[in-house]
């Protein structure tokens, strides 16, 4: 099993969209919110993604197609 960190910054149209919820519903990835800060105008997560380093990688391309900014805060994905 994979374990990457990411953070992601949500532009003010896309706050109230659920994409860590589909990111674990549509791709077999555990996600675990390490922190947030959200407002009306802006908000970003610190994001922990574990499972099948595929199964990261094509959730992490799902999350920038909507629009969400993905920044890798530490190193690449680790083998855990």
């Amino acid at each position: 099993m994979a374990s990457i960190k990411v953070h992601l910054t949500f532009a003010e149209e896309l706050i109230k969209e659920p994409v860590i919820y589909n990111l674990g519903k549509n791709f077999d990835v555990v996600t675990n919110i390490r922190r947030a800060n959200v407002d009306s105008k802006l908000g970003w997560v610190d994001l922990e993604i574990t499972g099948d380093e595929d199964e990261i990688k094509a959730g992490i391309k799902y999350v920038e197609s909507t629009g969400v900014d993905v920044d890798l805060i530490e190193g690449d994905i680790v083998e855990a």
